[in-house]
């Protein structure tokens, strides 16, 4: 059964605990000009999971809300279905892991990505992307992610991801506070993360335009003829390299031979 986490958008206080975890768990770096916390907080190669503060109204009031943001981990995601060299690929236990060593750095990924998470190394010789792995390891034992673990609030529950959904709909009809949506049940047809807030999803920095089909359905079509192509515009570039090679080398040759 595929695993999940329900994060809880009203219980978070913005401590930023889960950032630390993250980072603690796998070895990033921690980079004071980009901060994991705050307003200014971003998803970095070195950032996997964030917390941005949000300034918004609720029922005319300005209100602070605390938002924790890392790969949602899609049901099918677009990632995996536009690699090629299958550097993404979704588990049956539901993280979305990425393999360094199959990566071929075309960042196809990134464009695929309708949450704008994958991030790429461009400060290194010899970059890769990077992104939340859901402690994929953990995962595979039955334990929770290391940034849900470590919540003082506990904002987010891990658990099987029907079950989940199930506990997000009881809580958002039993209490009139939250928005009558659950984030990430069908979203790109569906997440292992998924949201319940009682601000408007839109209002927090939520993508509301995301279509509700898988989005493979739309690329597979095609993309898997993306080996195909690098190969034939590999073949043309050489052959156009070995010609004009081969026509400067007469060039040359015939302009000896008038000088002689």
């Amino acid at each position: 059964m595929s695993k999940g986490v329900l994060v809880d958008l009203t219980k978070c206080v913005g401590c930023g605990s889960c950032t630390v975890a993250c980072k603690l768990y796998n070895d990033n770096k921690y980079e004071k000009d980009k901060p994991a916390i705050g307003m200014n907080a971003t998803l970095t190669d070195q950032n996997w999971t964030v917390v941005s503060a949000k300034q918004v109204k609720k029922e005319g009031e300005p209100v602070w809300r605390f938002v924790k943001q890392q790969c949602l981990h899609c049901e099918e995601p677009a990632c995996a279905s536009a690699c090629f060299a299958r550097a993404f690929q979704k588990t049956e236990e539901g993280p979305v892991i990425y393999y360094p060593h199959l990566c071929v750095g075309c960042r196809y990924c990134m464009l695929a990505c309708p949450f704008d998470i994958p991030k790429y190394q461009w400060e290194k010789s010899f970059p890769l992307v990077t992104k939340c792995q859901m402690c994929s390891g953990k995962v595979a034992e039955g334990e929770a992610p290391a940034c849900v673990s470590v919540c003082p609030t506990n904002v987010m529950t891990f658990g099987e991801r029907d079950e989940l959904l199930a506990l997000a709909r009881k809580t958002i009809e039993s209490d009139s506070r939250y928005v009558k949506h659950i984030y990430g049940e069908k979203e790109a047809g569906g997440t292992s993360w998924i949201y319940i807030s009682d601000v408007p999803f839109e209002q927090l920095g939520f993508r509301t335009d995301v279509p509700i089909t898988p989005l493979p359905e739309y690329s597979e079509g095609f993309l898997k003829y993306t080996p195909y192509v690098i190969v034939g515009w590999g073949s043309l570039l050489t052959g156009l390299y070995l010609y004009t090679k081969r026509r400067n080398k007469i060039a040359q040759e015939e302009k000896k031979n008038i000088n002689a």
